[in-house]
């Protein structure tokens, strides 16, 4: 027994449920940033628009990508469907888990847009809870797939090119 094997159930249902809950005290969560006054916030504005531009255009290729080069084994859990096959190729060919790196990207737009302190620490909690997540979708993968372990070798995780 892990650490945190309380956390994924049988096939990862309460990191589901914990993904869900983290999404929405980031959606909730308000923008805080004591040194960030309006004249900062208008200052920065030429780099903070094209920031979040950038950071979502990312998030939504490697998330709508990511998730019709899946659509046939696409699942809310983290455990592979029975039927699956390993995907390599499209945008799992830069990263292993572009729909956790979409969310994260989603993210990161929003704390360089909004300069806001509550959200940066989400984003390094959501980092470490995908980051996790996503270590436990390997493991299962592995099982199921014995070419994960080399196509892991050559793709990064989370990051493109990065992590």
């Amino acid at each position: 027994m892990t650490r945190f094997s309380f956390l994924k159930g049988h096939r990862g249902e309460y990191l589901v449920v914990l993904q869900f809950v983290l999404f929405f005290v980031f959606i909730f969560t308000p923008a805080w940033n004591p040194l960030a006054t309006p004249a900062l916030i208008d200052t920065l504005a030429p780099l903070r628009w094209p920031a979040l531009i950038a950071f979502w255009a990312v998030a939504l290729v490697l998330g709508g990508f990511g998730s019709v080069h899946i659509r046939k084994y696409l699942t809310p859990l983290p455990y592979p469907v029975d039927h699956s096959q390993l995907v390599k190729h499209g945008v799992y060919a830069w990263v292993r888990h572009p729909l956790y790196s979409s969310q994260l990207f989603a993210a990161a737009g929003w704390v360089l847009f909004t300069l806001s302190i509550p959200h940066l620490a989400l984003l390094a909690v959501g980092f470490f809870f995908f980051d996790y997540k996503a270590s436990k979708e390997e493991s299962w993968l592995t099982e199921r797939h014995p070419e994960y372990v080399e196509y892991a070798r050559g793709v990064k995780k989370l990051i493109p090119w990065l992590y």
